[in-house]
C-alpha cells in the first residue's frame, strides 16, 4: 500500500471538510459574541460575508501573510477591519481561511481608495497576477451570519412554498 495514499483526500471529502470548517468558523463567533440580557441572548444583525479559503503555493506562506498584513494596514487606514484570519491547524486540505465584510460600505469607499493608492498597492489585472503567485489553490463564497438556526427560521414562513396552480 502506497503511505501516501491514506493521507490524499477526495474532492468531495475536501469539500465537506471545508463545509465543516466554513460552518464552525461563522457559529463560533456567534456563541462568543452572545451577552445575556433578561436571560435572551441578544445577537447583532447579520451580515453579508465574503469567506475565502486559500491553499498556498509551496514556500510561499510567510510572504502571502506579510502582503495580507500590507492590505490589512491599508483597510485600517481607510478606517476599516483588519480581515479575519484563520489559520489551518488540523485536519482539511487548506492553510488559510479569511472572512471578511462582503462589501465596502459607501461612506468608506473613497477613503478606502485613497489609502489604496497611497500605498502604492497592486490593482486591477496586476493585483491579480501579483496575488496568484502565493497561491495553489483558491475558493471563495458569500455568507451570512453570524445567527442562530433559530433566528434564521423566525424568517421562514411558517406556510412554506408550494407553487401556484394554473
Amino acid at each position: 500500500m502506497n503511505r501516501t495514499a491514506c493521507w490524499k483526500r477526495t474532492a468531495t471529502q475536501t469539500r465537506v471538510s471545508l463545509a465543516m470548517a466554513l460552518t464552525m468558523l461563522l457559529t463560533c463567533p456567534s456563541l462568543l459574541a452572545q451577552s445575556e440580557t433578561d436571560g435572551e441572548a441578544s445577537q447583532p444583525a447579520p451580515v453579508r460575508k465574503l469567506v475565502e479559503i486559500y491553499r498556498i503555493a509551496p514556500g510561499k506562506h510567510e510572504e502571502f501573510l506579510r502582503f495580507l498584513a500590507f492590505l490589512d494596514e491599508i483597510n485600517i487606514k481607510a478606517g476599516l477591519p483588519a480581515r479575519d484570519l484563520y489559520i489551518h491547524s488540523d485536519g482539511a486540505d487548506w492553510d488559510f481561511i479569511i472572512i471578511q465584510p462582503a462589501s465596502t460600505p459607501p461612506d468608506k469607499a473613497d477613503a478606502l481608495a485613497r489609502a489604496w493608492d497611497e500605498s502604492g498597492a497592486p490593482s486591477g489585472a496586476n493585483f491579480y497576477l501579483y496575488i496568484r503567485q502565493f497561491i495553489a489553490e483558491h475558493s471563495d463564497t458569500f455568507a451570512t451570519g453570524p445567527t442562530t438556526a433559530a433566528d434564521y427560521l423566525s424568517g421562514v414562513d411558517p406556510g412554506g412554498w408550494t407553487p401556484q396552480e394554473k
